[in-house]
């Protein structure tokens, strides 16, 4: 990753490794799980998780004090410490960078019944701090005890990816020797779907069905997912296990539409190239891309014509996992950085469920049916959020 530019041209960072890695999403609770359904996939419906315990995690007290995102954070957040064996950090060199696209929400819908049901006294004085974005990256600090750089990042639907990066540029900066960078959203709730749906949004079948010529919508998700990332130098002296690193990421804007892509895909075609350029590669050296994938006509249409420009025809392999995991708004972003790496740990390049008919206007080599093989290369994971946000993630092969 680069710091900038100097005098003497560009600034490369320390190397950054991925050391762990957490998801709590419809799959279930686990890395391994969601891998398993990324190869063969079976979940459809609500994407809700399942088998999410509170209790594994939190006292009684402590669980009623936060919000459904904010324990989801802090059980990816330890999913992943705990995968990344012994770290040994000091508290004071690692850091927290966290995102969620609304925060407490159903903490918030709760909370303003009681206050017109019951008045202003009867209101909850935990309300503040439970509905608040940034009580995720608060609480898995306070959890780990780590007392480097906690924060929280809320770009909407490219959040989780923007997180992801900036956790390790902490690292890559030397600021921090550990990082985590992860997302978590639970916004399933009769307010927000409903929004979503007059808004036209959703899929009206409830199937998510990236790239396809059906497509019609998404499909809302909860979740959170957490990636351990350490400086490489440190990982390989404590002997960890690397799935693969951090190389680059970027960041843009279409300054278009505050929930349309703008519709050639212009910011996006920017935003990864920046990362590539961040990363030190180009396009031909990217083996494969984990697309956006909304399943709505929009997204997936100008996504697809950003991958043409960036990669010409046919291009690396693409797949979507939001197919399988729905869309999870401010935690996809890391659910897919999670996929990524293990994508690349394992040599396996998901297909892309939900996806039958390929619409005739995507030219992209869309996996689909059963997982791949490849050979590990560059991996290029791209986000992009209602109000223009754009962000890639460019995750390479442990050298």
């Amino acid at each position: 990753m680069l710091l900038g530019r100097g005098a003497d041209g560009p600034i490369v960072g320390r190397t950054v490794a991925i050391t762990g890695v957490g998801a709590v999403t419809c799959c279930g609770v686990g890395a391994d799980k969601l891998w398993d359904q990324l190869l063969h996939p079976t979940v459809s419906g609500e994407r809700s998780v399942p088998d999410f315990d509170p209790s594994v995690w939190f006292g009684p007290k402590e669980a009623r004090r936060l919000d459904r995102f904010a324990q989801m954070s802090v059980a990816a957040a330890e999913l992943a410490k705990t995968d990344a064996g012994e770290l040994g950090a000091d508290p004071d060199r690692a850091g927290v960078i966290f995102a969620s696209g609304v925060g407490g929400f159903h903490t918030l819908v709760e909370q303003v019944l009681v206050c017109d049901k019951k008045g202003p006294g009867r209101v909850s004085p935990f309300l503040v701090p439970m509905m608040m974005a940034n009580a995720g990256a608060a609480n898995v600090s306070m959890r780990f005890g780590w007392h480097g750089p906690s924060e929280t990042i809320a770009t909407a639907c490219a959040a989780g990816t923007h997180a992801v990066t900036a956790a390790a540029r902490l690292v890559a900066s030397g600021r921090c020797d550990v990082a985590i960078g992860g997302g978590a959203e639970a916004a399933i709730q009769e307010v927000a779907v409903g929004a979503f749906v007059n808004m036209t949004a959703l899929s009206n079948t409830g199937e998510s069905r990236p790239f396809d010529a059906r497509r019609d919508g998404f499909v809302i998700a909860e979740g959170a997912a957490a990636l351990v990332l350490e400086d490489k130098e440190r990982a390989v002296a404590r002997g960890a296990r690397i799935y693969a690193e951090i190389a680059g990421g970027a960041s843009t804007a279409d300054a278009h539409h505050i929930t349309a892509p703008e519709p050639e895909g212009t910011g996006a075609v920017a935003c990864m190239e920046l990362a590539l350029e961040d990363a030190g590669l180009t396009p031909a050296d990217v083996g494969h891309v984990n697309a956006h994938g909304t399943s709505t006509p929009l997204n997936d249409l100008a996504e697809s014509r950003a991958i043409h420009k960036v990669f010409g025809e046919p291009g690396p392999p693409v797949t979507s996992a939001k197919g399988l995991t729905g869309h999870s708004l401010g935690a996809a972003g890391a659910i897919e950085a999670v996929a990524s790496a293990l994508t690349i740990f394992h040599g396996l390049i998901p297909p892309t469920a939900g996806l039958e008919q390929l619409d005739p206007e995507i030219n992209l080599d869309v996996v689909r049916g059963e997982p791949r093989p490849w050979t590990p290369g560059p991996v290029l994971s791209n986000s992009f959020g209602f109000g223009g946000h754009n962000g890639c993630l460019v995750i390479v092969p442990a050298g």
